[in-house]
């Protein structure tokens, strides 16, 4: 199936921005591009409902609005929504994408893509909830589709573009 066509089971369709989350009863299919950023597929299996965010940072210091851009902020809501949503917190189980280092640096703090996944993953254990599937790292980005009813995430790998111009004296 390529991304962006409506698969059967699946009553709804969302594309999930940035610093954002979206999670229902109802089988939608959310599409969202990753590069640095991650986002946390949480499935309930007993009752056949989901959620995802896409965060861009890792921490929220404290400062200004506590919002879904940042990872210890964006888990916890998704994590608060699904058990708003009738969730036992035993039954849940996570999927990881994204990560990716899109940007190359030597400089070990500006590893966003790394410093992502690794709170996502620290937050997944406290929360007791296991990762059965996860593709983060490498160097290049992800667009993935995540099915809300199934579990299900179909992703596949972004080639990195580089920026060029015409040589228009040719």
């Amino acid at each position: 199936m390529e991304f962006g066509i409506k698969i059967e089971g699946a009553s709804g369709f969302h594309f999930l921005y940035p610093a954002a989350l979206f999670a229902s009863k109802s089988p939608t299919l959310v599409n969202t591009i990753l590069g640095s950023c991650v986002a946390v597929c949480l499935w309930d299996p007993v009752l056949k409902i989901g959620g995802i965010n896409h965060f861009m940072l890792p921490f929220w210091n404290g400062q200004g609005l506590a919002s879904p851009k940042y990872g210890n902020i964006a888990i916890e809501r998704l994590y608060e929504k699904m058990l708003s949503m009738g969730s036992n917190p035993a039954n849940l189980k996570a999927k990881v994408f994204g990560g990716g280092e899109v940007i190359e640096t030597n400089i070990k703090q500006f590893h966003i893509g790394e410093r992502n996944s690794e709170i996502a993953f620290r937050m997944l254990d406290e929360l007791k909830i296991p990762v059965i599937s996860q593709s983060v790292g490498g160097k290049l980005g992800r667009k993935i589709q995540y099915n809300t009813e199934t579990g299900e995430v179909k992703h596949k790998f972004i080639q990195k573009q580089t920026a060029g111009y015409p040589n228009v004296n040719s």
